[in-house]
């Protein structure tokens, strides 16, 4: 059985930050690992604007509870788990993301978690270990799994590169023209499409 490991924000669902940029206008919580490759730096420069501004997580959760799986990220994800084993991998937080899970039926996440104080601030973020999705895509190749991965952003290249096959969907021209290597998909119809090749490539 071949693994189909997928990020999450970007290509199921749409950037929790993005849309929270959007409804406080923080121009500098639009940045993402599209562009900015370095987690850390991205992630200590968002909480320090919630520090800032004085926002708590249930300011984001209301953002969250508007949004909606991308269109047509359902039916794909679906499609997928009938001819292969799926695993969402995901450098966002499972406080984030579990709302958005419900709606996608619940499928396997690996992600982060977040520190929150008595007041409902964000105070830090726990990674479950550095470069998490090569590090799970790695593991499953211990198990003697084949691998297909993919993914939007710088974030994501270790994995794809880790894994027998590599995918983007829909990424930023940035990443297309650093990471040459990797298949560009611009719809759930191709990115299915790709895997199917892929699957085929590894088989052979």
């Amino acid at each position: 059985m071949i693994i189909a490991c997928l990020d999450l924000e970007g290509v199921l669902i749409p950037e929790i930050w993005v849309n929270f940029a959007h409804k406080t206008g923080i121009e500098e919580l639009k940045l993402t690992t599209r562009d900015i490759p370095d987690y850390d730096v991205l992630m200590k420069k968002r909480l320090a604007i919630l520090d800032e501004r004085q926002y708590a997580l249930k300011d984001i959760e209301e953002v969250i509870s508007q949004l909606n799986p991308l269109e047509g990220a359902k039916d794909f994800l679906n499609q997928l788990r009938e001819e292969f084993q799926v695993i969402i991998l995901s450098d966002t937080f499972y406080q984030f993301a579990m709302p958005l899970m419900k709606q996608l039926g619940y499928p396997t996440l690996f992600c982060h978690n977040l520190e929150i104080n008595d007041q409902g601030k964000i105070t830090n973020y726990c990674l479950r270990m550095q470069d998490q999705k090569r590090e799970a895509v790695k593991r499953l190749k211990e198990l003697n799994f084949k691998v297909v991965a993919a993914g939007d952003s710088y974030n994501d290249t270790t994995m794809l590169s880790e894994a027998h096959e590599g995918i983007l969907f829909c990424p930023p021209q940035n990443v297309i023209e650093e990471f040459p290597q990797f298949p560009v998909t611009k719809n759930y119809s191709e990115l299915l499409a790709t895997f199917r090749e892929a699957s085929k490539k590894i088989k052979n």
